[in-house]
């Protein structure tokens, strides 16, 4: 591919990324196109009628699971035609109310696909308990007898890994119908956060009074100018800060839950449950933390150099996002995004960068911000359909870098849908955030390798550096934090908003140094983060992208073979367990290796950093 012109990192002239007062002054082709799901409401409430009748007809094969082939056939097909069916409903549902979390519509809509979703949980929770109480030999023989079952025999060994967790059908029942409950922290702690929360305003780099959101938080963090960070920094986490006693609440509420939910499975603990269900030892979690905190020493590295370079005498949180040339600030269009990230991602093959460019055309994507709309990205679907991406594109490198890492789910997930069955076409979340930090990785490596600027260099290298501490050091940061909220309710410890400050603040001074683990209103930082009202899963960006960091020098380095090796993870849903996968692309996550490799990159690239400044 051609070398990209100069101004390819330089800022768009005049770019200013839209943030629409309401949701119905947003341009249609910056839309998602939800109509792929359902063209019409009409269409919805007949599915909704099918998931009924599903339910009912499911709810009947209770008792009878195991009777003879033919009926653990009908009960397993009933169920997955009722999760592809919820499927459809529950996202779009979702989806719809995601874009204006305000409007009272698709919020009744969203409640009435969870509750939906509830009753297809309770009418399902018999199947595994029923299919527990058989052994493997009566399976064996109903898989002679019924050849259709064979595709669910990982399924059904699955199933059996897990006797000893499951409990009776009653009480399986009971569990299910507690899922809404369940879920009220995070929903909870949204609505507070992403409807009633403000923020007021903040003066930007021109001095203009500016509206401070959430979504623009990562704009402003990230400014050359530190009163800007300051003032971003200071009024997203004072105003946390006010509500920290119910924050608290929320929270401490989320995390009894999940300990509540591993005791009555019998787990030894909520990190050995949420782990066993991805196939992951605890082993290698506490690997993650040991192996990052060996390497501590490389961060403070890192941090003295942004210091020095900052020209600071005190080091604070927000300065740690701050570009280390405030030159080198820039902005892009969306339009630019796309080129770049299509640029990037070439070495993945034709096939890659066309589904790419149909995510792009084809209207996979909610593009710019609106009032009222859900805060961060995600990439999100169901079964049968392409999948979505949400965005709140704001022209900052980390929106192109978002919209690649969101990107790469969906080309994952599109291709795991096209290659497996229904049953084993999800993902498990250990392998989740590889090729979106794969498609990051490539497209700091191909900007890199365009440019012959000093300054480009320097801004590239730190944004390489950035995602490794984002995502490596950050995550693990989380995840020791979640491991030891979990560990005190555990030892029947009350959480307070001040105790977990202080667990914070700790945590902070440990990883950046006492400069920064000092500040005030870091701790309160705890609160805002939602991705801990779903435990135990942050740690997944750190052993991914230790993977990605692995994958792509793999790729950038060798041929058709390791690319091809890696697009068959892609393909490989959960037909294998994620370790096993990983192996196949030429991967090791069984021990700490990738991780201490990735860490050793950091080192270096920190180097590189240095001797350019």
């Amino acid at each position: 591919m051609d070398r990209i012109a100069h101004a390819a990192l330089v800022s768009d002239a005049g770019y200013d990324a839209p943030l629409y007062a309401s949701r119905a002054e947003v341009p249609e082709e910056a839309r998602w196109k939800l109509e792929d799901i359902y063209a019409s409401m009409d269409d919805w409430e007949a599915d909704a009628k099918s998931a009924a009748e599903l339910t009912e007809e499911l709810a009947a094969c209770k008792g009878h699971v195991m009777d003879c082939a033919a009926s653990l056939w009908k009960a397993i097909n009933l169920d997955d035609r009722l999760s592809f069916v919820m499927g459809k409903l529950y996202s779009y549902a979702v989806m719809r109310s995601h874009e204006d979390t305000a409007a009272e519509a698709p919020k009744a809509l969203a409640s009435r696909a969870s509750q939906l979703s509830v009753k297809a949980g309770e009418a399902s929770a018999f199947l595994t308990p029923e299919i527990l109480a058989a052994d493997a030999a009566a399976i064996d023989e109903f898989i002679k007898a019924e050849p259709r079952l064979a595709l669910y025999r990982l399924m059904f060994d699955r199933i059996l890994r897990r006797k000893k967790h499951v409990l009776s059908a009653e009480q399986e029942a009971i569990l299910a119908a507690m899922g809404e409950l369940a879920g009220a922290p995070d929903e909870a702690f949204s609505m507070l956060t992403d409807a009633d929360m403000e923020f007021g305003t903040i003066a930007d780099e021109s001095g203009a009074t500016v509206p401070l959101t959430q979504e623009g938080y990562g704009r402003y963090i990230s400014s050359p100018v530190r009163a800007v960070r300051k003032a971003a920094f200071e009024g997203i986490h004072k105003q946390f800060g006010k509500f920290r006693n119910t924050l608290a609440a929320t929270y401490s509420a989320s995390v009894k839950k999940d300990c509540t939910f591993a005791r009555l499975r019998h787990y030894g603990s909520a990190l050995e449950a949420s782990l066993e269900s991805n196939e992951i030892p605890t082993s290698v979690y506490g690997g993650l933390i040991d192996a990052v905190n060996d390497a501590l020493p490389a961060l403070h590295e890192y941090v003295a150099l942004k210091k020095k370079a900052l020209g600071v005498e005190h080091m604070e949180p927000y300065d740690l996002y701050a570009p280390f040339a405030a030159e080198m600030k820039r902005v892009f269009s969306y339009e630019t995004a796309q080129r770049l990230v299509l640029e990037a991602v070439a070495p993945l093959g034709e096939e890659y960068v066309r589904l790419m460019k149909k995510a792009f055309d084809e209207r996979w994507i909610d593009v710019y911000e609106n009032k009222g709309k859900r805060s961060g990205a995600y990439s999100w679907g169901c079964y049968g359909v392409h999948p979505y991406m949400l965005l709140n594109y704001g022209g900052t490198y980390r929106d192109v870098s978002t919209l690649a890492h969101e990107g790469g789910h969906s080309i994952h997930t599109w291709l795991s849908n096209e290659s497996q069955p229904q049953v084993y076409a999800s993902y498990a979340l250990f392998v989740a955030e590889v090729a979106s930090t794969v498609n990051e990785l490539l497209l700091v490596e191909y900007l890199l390798k365009n440019t012959d600027s000093r300054e480009e260099k320097v801004f590239l290298l730190n944004q390489q550096l950035e995602l490794i501490r984002q995502t490596i050091y950050r995550q693990t940061l989380f995840a020791e934090f979640e491991r030891d909220v979990h560990a005190a309710v555990e030892r029947d410890e009350p959480l307070t908003p001040e105790g977990m400050n202080r667990m914070w603040s700790e945590l902070n001074t440990r990883y950046y140094g006492p400069e920064v683990g000092a500040n005030e209103d870091l701790a309160a930082e705890w609160s805002r983060i939602p991705h801990f009202y779903s435990a135990f899963y942050v740690y997944q960006y750190a052993t991914s992208l230790s993977a990605a960091v692995a994958i792509v020098d793999r790729i950038l380095t060798g041929g058709e073979a390791e690319r091809d090796a890696y697009l068959t993870l892609l393909r490989g849903g959960c037909s294998a367990d994620p370790i096993t996968l990983l192996k196949g692309a030429g991967v090791d996550m069984s021990g700490p290796e990738p991780v201490r490799q990735a860490l050793s990159v950091f080192a270096r690239k920190t180097k590189e950093l240095a001797a350019l400044l």
